[in-house]
């Protein structure tokens, strides 16, 4: 298996050579990183080139690196039904940066997108209908950043005086930030049946 994917990814470097900047085997999955510009062209080269045939997009995702001057990886999984091969595509995008929509080449892009925007708050250029489509109308921030609190900023709950749903922001209690880390076996005072012939 491993050589075929190095095969596929020699086939792609030179067929692509403008839009690849690496390739990886690993874990027996072939990685492609490519330019974020390219992702339209280089999406439609994988689903019509007669070695590739990727006709099946099984998911696009993120992912956070804060750290970094381009702080998202958009990662794209392909399925080729015909080659029984999967590939992964990574681009990597500033904050500020639009990624291209894949709608035009993959109409299932569509969700698919909406939910990196919702999660992450990345923008897809083109894309025919970006909003949320997880979180509500009102939503604050981007739930699968590195920076978004645990907690969220809001709260929702059903109030019956009110009858209706409300917001309130987030009132964290002293009680539930403090946490005991102690495993059983480290502060166990007592002794269990059996564990006197320990000694």
């Amino acid at each position: 298996m491993t050589q075929a994917l190095l095969e596929l990814a020699a086939h792609i470097e030179m067929k692509r050579p403008d839009a690849v900047l690496a390739t990886e085997v690993a874990f027996g999955e072939l990685t492609v990183t490519i330019t974020p510009t390219a992702i339209v062209e280089f999406a439609e080269f994988l689903r019509t080139d007669a070695t590739c045939r990727f006709s099946s997009l099984v998911d696009i995702t993120a992912i956070d690196w804060p750290q970094r001057p381009a702080r998202f990886d958009v990662v794209y999984h392909f399925l080729s039904m015909y080659q029984n091969q999967r590939i992964r595509v990574k681009a990597a995008i500033r904050e500020e940066d639009f990624m291209p929509s894949i709608t035009s080449v993959h109409p299932s892009a569509d969700w698919f997108e909406r939910e990196v925007f919702d999660m992450f708050g990345i923008l897809f250029s083109g894309h025919p209908d970006l909003r949320r489509i997880l979180t509500d109308y009102g939503f604050r921030g981007f739930p699968l950043r590195k920076d978004f609190p645990t907690t969220g900023y809001v709260e929702v709950r059903y109030d019956d005086v009110q009858k209706r749903v409300v917001y309130e922001p987030v009132q964290l209690v002293q009680e539930y930030r403090q946490f005991d880390f102690m495993s059983p076996w480290e502060g166990a005072q007592y002794v269990l049946p059996g564990d006197e012939k320990q000694a």
